[in-house]
């Protein structure tokens, strides 16, 4: 049993590589997730050639019982569904377990947005008095900048920065490529990190394209810039968890704010869907306060108002 799960199993990792030219991040996420229901029916000595939709419900529930966000839930089954789809198409099975499984119902969250003025204080903590600093500094002008996502940024190459034209060339989910321009402030320091620490280092085989490296001259990890940008933030007292998306959340929030259009933010993300940018048109809390204070009957500066008229 356990025999047929590893074949299937690296022959959809071939095809998510071949045919869906995935990134190879994705491709390890989609296998772990199938490889989660893998151990579950393997104990049921069911293959994945045998698999009922009440199976499929069965090791929902599982992951229910046991804690796992909706979100976490809903995109497991997005992986067993692709898995299922490609054993239809080769036709290993003649019909697809998780046809009529319904995906779990998700709230709609605002994501968390660092102020300007937070985002100020972060760049003020770095000290730009070392190699370190001055590469921290333009990677988290760039993450602010262009809204890459953190895989973005670290696969981010050196001929794919056009200084002249002002515009990052990102390879982004599903090797899918898109121009995202970025602000002179992050081309000056992105242009003083390659000319006064990169240039100076030893740079591995295999990395010499890659714009930000660590010390060792390789390519940087996800994990390292989560760590990076997790002890900027609480250098620079920002109360809240600073990750790499959040300067992502913010640079779309505050080019909506600001009055961008909603298909440019969308296509500078690289979103599929509109819809997925939309949660971006959420209105400025400033101004929302503004509007309780301007107009709700208790709000302090209405209640002046009313007693100054009633005098």
């Amino acid at each position: 049993m356990e025999e047929k799960w590893k074949y299937f199993l690296q022959q959809f990792e071939m095809y998510l590589r071949l045919e869906r030219a995935l990134a190879e991040n994705s491709i390890t996420a989609y296998t772990a997730d199938i490889q989660k229901l893998a151990i579950f029916l393997q104990r049921q000595k069911i293959s994945p050639l045998t698999t009922t939709p009440t199976h499929i419900h069965e090791f929902l529930a599982a992951l229910h019982h046991v804690g796992m966000k909706a979100t976490s839930q809903a995109r497991i089954l997005s992986a067993l569904r692709t898995f299922y789809q490609f054993l239809l198409t080769a036709h290993h099975i003649a019909e697809d377990p998780t046809q009529l499984i319904e995906s779990p119902q998700l709230g709609r969250y605002l994501p968390s947005v660092l102020s300007v003025h937070q985002i100020e204080s972060m760049f003020k903590a770095i000290d730009l008095s070392t190699p370190n600093g001055i590469r921290n500094r333009a990677m988290v002008e760039t993450l602010y900048s262009s809204g890459v996502r953190v895989s973005e940024l670290t696969a981010l190459k050196l001929s794919h920065v056009y200084f002249e034209e002002g515009f990052l060339r990102v390879i982004g989910k599903g090797n899918k490529e898109r121009l995202v321009p970025i602000g002179a402030v992050a081309l000056k320091y992105i242009k003083r990190y390659i000319e006064e620490v990169r240039s100076q280092m030893n740079i591995q085989m295999g990395h010499l394209d890659c714009l930000f490296l660590n010390q060792r001259g390789k390519m940087l990890t996800r994990v390292m810039i989560f760590l990076i940008i997790k002890a900027l933030a609480k250098k620079a007292q920002v109360d809240m968890d600073v990750g790499p998306h959040v300067f992502r959340h913010s640079f779309a929030t505050h080019l909506v704010e600001g009055g961008a259009d909603l298909r440019a933010v969308q296509e500078m993300l690289g979103h599929c869907s509109i819809t997925t940018t939309e949660i971006y048109t959420h209105l400025d809390r400033n101004y929302l306060k503004q509007i309780i204070q301007d107009y709700h009957p208790r709000s302090m500066s209405n209640t002046e108002n009313k007693h100054k008229s009633i005098k």
